[in-house]
């Protein structure tokens, strides 16, 4: 309940553009941004990078694993919610990212070939994803900016859907759940 109740406070302070001052102010501020936005912008972080291409500059690794700490050392948020909802929107964010992929990625590389697009990379995407793509969704994850453009490039590539979504949960657990946990054990092994 109170995570909506925050989500909720959150949406309706985003119509003021100071909102996105502060929020870019304190991007690489850790502990203030997870103290400031709470559960709600870290979920907004980690769709952002695993979803949309512009995320690609988004510190999705070190904030979770401060966000694990923070929730050791002082309990700003609950390690279960917070391990929820971003597992959640890290799903959510790579599904819509290959579905972004799916979609336009086709009629991009269906004009004529140019400097960047060649009709013969959906072919070369297509038999990588046929071949490697359920190990690169998930081992994406933990590498920065490959974690932001490999579930559109599988969508692109035409990745069966359902392989798709199979790794994309398992990776998506997995990265969340390894980055909250190293902070959240570190928080609790090491004296303050």
């Amino acid at each position: 309940m109170k995570l909506l109740k925050d989500f909720t406070k959150f949406v309706k302070e985003l119509n003021s553009v100071e909102i996105l001052k502060e929020f870019f102010a304190n991007l690489y501020h850790f502990e203030t941004l997870i103290r400031w936005g709470g559960v709600t912008v870290l979920a907004i972080i980690v769709f952002s990078e695993t979803g949309l291409l512009a995320g690609f500059f988004l510190p999705g690794d070190s904030v979770l694993v401060t966000a694990g700490l923070l929730c050791a050392l002082d309990g700003v948020m609950n390690i279960w919610v917070l391990n929820l909802a971003l597992c959640l929107a890290a799903i959510a964010g790579d599904t819509a990212g290959y579905w972004l992929g799916y979609h336009m990625g086709q009629k991009i590389f269906n004009k004529d070939d140019s400097f960047f697009f060649r009709r013969s990379h959906v072919e070369k995407t297509h038999n990588f994803y046929t071949k490697y793509g359920a190990k690169t969704i998930v081992l994406a994850r933990f590498i920065p900016i490959i974690r932001t453009f490999a579930p559109t490039m599988a969508g692109v590539g035409r990745m069966s859907y359902r392989t798709f979504l199979t790794f994309n949960v398992v990776g998506g657990i997995g990265w969340v759940l390894s980055m909250t946990s190293v902070g959240f054990f570190l928080g609790r092994v090491i004296p303050m």
